[in-house]
């Protein structure tokens, strides 16, 4: 018996991935970039059918000055008549009027009739209901450069939506509304320079993650009961959407922001008006705003980490606020912060008095970080140490960290990507 068990156990040269069904084989191949996803056809006979019927990735980069729209749309077409499997990410970004009848086709036939990921642009011009045919299946949606006709309405019900991106698009309150009560699934939603009436109001059941880019609308989260994290991004100081977090129980992760954006409830975050679950805190400073600063905190008394971006001063955030008093501490900087991150450091006068202050007050500090422009030699180490009053600090376990920064780029894949624990280390 044991000699038949060793004859029949796979040996490592054996090709166990070739035994697997077609289907299996396909959905493999289709998750490979297009160019590798070709490549597997010389791995063996058994490989060389499964490209042609595999699911598609049809993605289109080709600027439209080199090809004639027309000239591209009819490629799309012959693709999609030519191959004998299904479609399972379409990107599109040259959609517009004169070509609607040959795209209707396209999201009419079989090839996308179950289409997982769609990345659209319309070319500035209201969204055909056509391009909603698959939102049945699908699972990632991205919609740019349009606007949202409120004759789609009936068009939006994305019963397995997860993460829905809409990047410089036209919409009114009511049909955004409309837009996120037809997402059942949806656990992400990323808008970017989104034009609307008044404001945007959030409610969802299933919202996890919200992020903003340059949005200048007032955000309002109304109702969002597993909401975990909103992100804020802003290429301009002056572009600072103000939001309200009216229910949003499981907030943990805020930023970055400043505190005159900030409002809970029927009021701005304070004390009286505190947000018990957010643990990860990341703020805009000149450094000149501490007291605003530390008056905001006191509205986030379980907060374990706080990172502060440095920028320029505007007089147009100046705020009278009062001074911090000694007698009445802010509950985090006693019993919860752990970790304090300091970015754009140049160590002018303003900021080593903001940052001297958490020296000094936060007593369960683990470590501080200072991402500054220069490199750090233990020279420059000793001489921040010094002005910094180190040896004074008010947790004794807390360790140093001053280091070069660098320019990231993933702070935005962050509000579509929930395994990322702390977004902030990404900016």
């Amino acid at each position: 018996m044991e000699k038949d068990a060793r004859a029949s156990a796979p040996s490592p040269d054996d090709d166990l991935i070739s035994c697997l069904p077609d289907d299996i084989l396909g959905t493999i191949i289709s998750l490979l970039p297009t160019k590798d996803g070709g490549r597997t056809q010389a791995l063996s006979r058994r490989w060389r059918h499964l490209w042609r019927s595999a699911p598609l990735n049809l993605e289109f980069f080709t600027p439209v000055p080199r090809i004639p729209l027309t000239v591209l749309a009819s490629t799309v077409s012959q693709i999609i008549s030519q191959h004998p499997g299904p479609a399972r990410r379409f990107f599109f970004p040259f959609l517009k009027s004169r070509i609607y009848a040959q795209a209707e086709s396209w999201f009419q036939s079989q090839a996308l009739a179950n289409l997982q990921e769609l990345d659209i642009s319309n070319a500035r011009e209201p969204l055909p209901p056509f391009v909603l045919c698959s939102a049945s299946t699908l699972l990632i949606a991205k919609i740019t450069h349009c606007s949202f006709p409120h004759g789609i309405v009936s068009s939006m019900n994305f019963p397995l939506l997860k993460k829905l991106s809409l990047f410089y698009v036209s919409i009114s309150e009511e049909v955004f509304l409309e837009l996120l009560s037809g997402c059942h699934a949806l656990e992400s939603l990323f808008i970017k320079e989104v034009q609307s009436t008044v404001c945007l109001r959030v409610s969802s059941r299933t919202l996890k993650s919200i992020g903003t880019h340059d949005n200048s609308n007032k955000l309002v989260i109304e109702d969002t009961p597993c909401l975990e994290r909103i992100l804020l991004r802003s290429s301009h100081q002056e572009v600072c959407s103000t939001i309200w977090v009216i229910r949003a129980p499981k907030l943990k992760i805020l930023g970055p922001c400043s505190p005159i954006q900030i409002f809970q409830r029927m009021g701005p975050v304070s004390s009286e008006n505190s947000m018990h679950t957010l643990k990860f805190l990341a703020l805009g400073s000149s450094g000149r705003e501490l007291h605003t600063v530390l008056n905001f905190l006191r509205g986030f008394p379980c907060l374990e980490r706080l990172y502060v971006i440095f920028h320029k001063h505007n007089e147009t955030q100046k705020k009278n606020d009062p001074q911090y008093d000694p007698l009445h501490p802010i509950e985090c900087l006693q019993t919860h912060l752990k970790k304090v991150v300091f970015k754009s450091f140049v160590g002018y006068e303003k900021q080593l008095d903001f940052a001297r202050f958490f020296v000094l007050n936060a007593k369960v500090l683990n470590k501080i970080e200072f991402e500054g422009y220069c490199e750090y030699n233990s020279e420059a180490v000793a001489c921040q140490h010094k002005v910094l009053q180190v040896e004074n600090r008010a947790s004794r376990d807390a360790k140093f960290e001053f280091r070069r920064q660098y320019i990231r780029c993933d702070f935005d894949k962050c509000i579509h990507d929930l395994s990322v624990a702390d977004p902030f280390r990404q900016l």
